[in-house]
């Protein structure tokens, strides 16, 4: 993030080892610890500061690293029909045969990176009594939105999972390692966000916001199957000035613009707040050979129903023209030259910011939310939010009604390779007949308990027979 500058401090007061189990219960090891440094609205803010640190992950080749949101596609959209390895190989080729094991090191690096930033925030919920007035409903806003963001990742690929709503001591191992229902979990997620809403006002788009707040509330809801709520909250995003962008590559590379909600900043060149998963998606340019690869199937999709975003969603691969590279986030804008892979800048310490919610995606949720669904809809407030994004595409022929599958197929084409693809197959109930039919033509081997990832094999060793594994695993 761009205003990193206190988290040496903060992680000097407070320092906790890379293990999970030491993310719930952290041991100081510097003379300050959190008891004695939380005590005024500055120095809560390096708190504040640091729960977006972990979500941005550490630019780093090792997986004892957090790296957060940076490897975020390897267990979302390569686990769906969009995106796959290049060359099949390796702990990665794991993601696109649903092949996973329990001691899969990119798994386990995601769980463990969500739970450093639930620490994070917990830690400023512990001690907000020590903030100002005006600033204490604020930070709550801030710690909550994060808590939630990573808790709806967590039981969307995991199903049951811990629920750690306190920092816990190094004896309370039921608490760390006993999985909780995924309903409970819920809960927790839609009392954070509703708190996040009611604390926060629109402004910064890389900081958690009402608008972000109600968004990700309004997926939460849909999720649930909650619809009436979730059309409110699309609504009410619907009236605080946002807009599409008129031309849809601006999104990625005009950052600031006036669609997105809510991002994970980067800045370019600077290692501790950079990403390489740019890097990562071209050819021998990260220290792949080039994952996140564009399948056959989405490339003939976004062919035939992308409109005028397909060129700016895929290309071909420079250097194997029978391969496709994810275009959304070039390394720094750049295109890597004729071969792909040449960069002025270093394109390992990339500076685009990573979109999580924008408004093209509030449109069509709000579309989903009136559908309820139901296979098909007339109503004329679903087909306003749905032909606006397709306008912008240039698919302008009139829509007068919506089915299940083309709300789908739309979402597929507006939001491909933004890690949106796997929870809209789960959320709309096709994702085992898609990756069924995926699995097939590929000779993968995926069945209905691939649809959540393996508990890693490390956490269920460290809880001593507390944690079970899920099923399939």
């Amino acid at each position: 993030m761009k205003q990193l500058k206190y988290i040496g401090l903060l992680m000097l007061v407070i320092g906790f080892q890379s293990c999970h189990k030491d993310l719930l219960e952290p041991v100081p090891e510097a003379a300050v610890s959190s008891e004695n440094y939380f005590l005024n609205d500055d120095q809560i803010e390096t708190g504040v500061v640091a729960i977006y640190d972990a979500i941005q992950g550490v630019n780093s080749t090792s997986l004892n690293d957090n790296r957060g949101i940076q490897q975020e596609f390897y267990v979302t959209e390569m686990r769906s029909d969009n995106t796959r390895t290049k060359n099949q190989e390796g702990e990665a080729a794991e993601f696109e045969s649903y092949a996973i094991t329990p001691n899969n090191g990119i798994v386990e690096n995601y769980y463990r990176s969500c739970y450093s930033t639930i620490f994070r925030a917990n830690l400023v919920l512990e001690n907000l009594g020590n903030a100002s007035s005006g600033m204490s409903p604020i930070f709550e806003g801030e710690a909550k939105f994060a808590r939630a963001y990573s808790y709806f990742n967590l039981v969307r690929l995991f199903g049951d999972v811990p629920l750690v709503d306190r920092t816990i001591t190094p004896q309370e191992d039921e608490v760390a390692f006993t999985r909780v229902a995924t309903a409970t979990i819920y809960n927790l997620i839609v009392s954070d966000l509703e708190t996040a809403a009611a604390n926060l006002s629109n402004g910064e788009y890389t900081r958690a916001s009402k608008a972000a707040a109600e968004a990700l509330l309004a997926k939460v809801h849909l999720t649930l199957g909650n619809y009436l709520e979730a059309q409110v909250l699309c609504e009410n995003v619907m009236t605080y000035g946002y807009g599409l962008e008129p031309n849809f590559n601006d999104i990625f590379y005009n950052e600031g613009n006036n669609e997105v909600i809510f991002s994970i900043a980067y800045t370019q060149g600077i290692e501790a707040d950079s990403q390489d998963f740019s890097a990562e998606f071209m050819n021998g340019v990260g220290r792949t050979v080039g994952v996140n690869y564009v399948t056959e199937d989405a490339a003939a999709f976004l062919d035939a129903s992308g409109g005028d975003r397909t060129p700016f969603s895929y290309r071909i691969d420079p250097l194997q023209p029978t391969q496709r590279q994810v275009v959304k986030y070039l390394p720094n804008g750049e295109d890597g030259g004729d071969n792909g892979n040449v960069f002025e800048s270093d394109a390992t310490l990339s500076g685009n910011d990573w979109v999580v919610l924008r408004y093209a995606d509030v449109l069509l949720m709000h579309t989903e939310a009136i559908l309820a669904g139901n296979q098909e809809t007339t109503n004329t407030a679903a087909i306003t939010s749905f032909q606006t994004v397709r306008n912008r595409a240039g698919l302008t022929a009139a829509v007068t009604s919506i089915t299940k599958q083309e709300l789908l197929d739309e979402r597929r084409a507006e939001l491909a390779f933004e890690n949106q693809r796997l929870f809209d197959l789960i959320r709309f109930g096709e994702a085992q007949t898609v990756l069924s039919d995926l699995s097939a033509v590929n000779n993968y081997s995926f069945t209905a308990t691939d649809l959540l990832l393996p508990i890693p094999q490390r956490e269920i060793n460290l809880s001593n027979g507390v944690m079970t594994q899920n099923p399939g695993y």
